[in-house]
């Protein structure tokens, strides 16, 4: 596995098996078809963990029946009430994200979790009628977004090469995207700042 999906997954398994509760902002897990869902078969992995958790999925629209319906910019829980948010794909589609992370943290308990993922070099990719596009985020953007997290860890998805080639019409060949992906070992572009976005593990 990539550093990114090792990531990912390690952080999404120690959140189902440590907290007892976890909201999805956007159900960008895409693990519950209860729910209806955007369903990734490719996250089955994580179906044996859900039974281990109440598991949420909060939406502003009921276009994919969420089970509560209501924005992140004023999350419809009390303060210190919940154990663990999970944000993938949704800050960058709302108005104001700095509103959005104080949310977060407001209703996350002391010593609560959040994880989340947001683009920075990345495509246009809003959804007429459901969502927009407002906002990319470099590695500085994010760390000043959580700049009152007692705990930050940021993880960068994929190389220079890589992120060019998914952000060019080229994007959609499995066999370039291989190939950048080998070009930014070789060349040595896997830590550039130059990436599609950022895998975010935080800790109130």
């Amino acid at each position: 596995m990539t550093p990114w999906e090792t990531f990912y997954k390690e952080k999404v398994t120690f959140i189902l098996t440590d907290s007892k509760s976890v909201v999805d902002v956007g159900g960008g897990l895409r693990i519950s078809k209860v729910a209806g869902n955007r369903y990734d078969p490719r996250h089955r992995w994580m179906e044996p963990l859900l039974s281990r958790v109440e598991y949420t999925i909060l939406d502003t629209t009921p276009t994919y029946h969420p089970d509560i319906i209501g924005d992140i910019q004023a999350l419809p829980f009390e303060d210190d009430s919940q154990e663990a948010i999970v944000c993938l794909s949704v800050l960058e589609s709302v108005e104001d994200p700095m509103k959005a992370m104080h949310e977060i943290r407001r209703v996350l308990k002391q010593g609560g979790y959040a994880f989340l993922y947001v683009p920075f070099l990345y495509y246009y990719h809003a959804e007429k009628g459901y969502y927009k596009d407002f906002w990319r985020f470099s590695e500085d953007a994010i760390s000043y977004l959580c700049k009152d997290f007692s705990s930050v860890e940021i993880q960068k998805l994929h190389g220079a090469i890589e992120t060019w080639i998914k952000i060019s019409p080229l994007g959609r060949s499995r066999l370039l995207l291989f190939l950048a992906r080998i070009g930014d070992v070789v060349f040595r572009k896997t830590e550039s700042k130059q990436t599609s976005g950022f895998y975010v593990f935080l800790k109130k």
